[in-house]
């Protein structure tokens, strides 16, 4: 069995640490817990992992977010990938800092790169998991804030909060959806 697990982010020291690269910091955790290694590749980062007997595919598009869809797309067809092996993670403003929530499908909810990879795949029906940032920004303030970096206090449980993520991608693979979901989502 094989599963591609996208991380969206953005590319470039200046995004490294913002609430917009949460995806890129869960798949380089998932990475370094099990002794694997980023290469760039063609449209992403990508590191190849074996997990109990499973193939895990991890991309983190060079893309940068509002054209995440061209990767998952390539590697979707490159790797021969069914859809329903697919799990995208991404930071989410609607909910408030911490909360994790997976879904089956569902709509981008207005974020930019679940909106171009709806847009390539021509579908909704891909397993995601939100990271909520939180939205503690003034108006017109949205971009500054998720390509903002996390303060001090969200620093101090974001270790604990990606390390249920890495725990969630994990079981995704082995139990799958509706078990995972049923996990993750009451997590926090």
């Amino acid at each position: 069995m094989k599963y591609l697990i996208v991380g969206l982010g953005n590319i470039g020291p200046e995004y490294q640490f913002t609430r917009h690269n949460i995806g890129f910091m869960v798949l380089d955790e998932v990475a370094e817990k099990m002794g694997g290694k980023f290469d760039i590749a063609k449209l992403a980062f990508k590191t190849e992992l074996k997990y109990k007997g499973r193939t895990l595919v991890l991309i983190k598009p060079t893309t940068y977010m509002n054209l995440s869809g061209r990767a998952l797309n390539y590697w979707l067809k490159e790797e021969k990938i069914p859809l329903e092996n697919v799990l995208v993670i991404t930071d989410d403003i609607a909910l408030p800092f911490g909360k994790l929530r997976m879904r089956a499908k569902g709509s981008n909810g207005g974020h930019n790169g679940l909106g171009n990879i709806q847009e390539v795949l021509g579908a909704d029906n891909y397993a995601r998991i939100r990271f909520g940032v939180g939205s503690e920004f003034g108006k017109g303030k949205q971009v500054d804030y998720v390509l903002g970096e996390f303060s001090e206090d969200e620093k101090a449980g974001l270790g604990l909060l990606i390390d249920k993520v890495v725990e969630g991608v994990l079981n995704f693979t082995t139990i799958g959806l509706e078990r995972t979901m049923n996990v993750l989502n009451t997590a926090i």
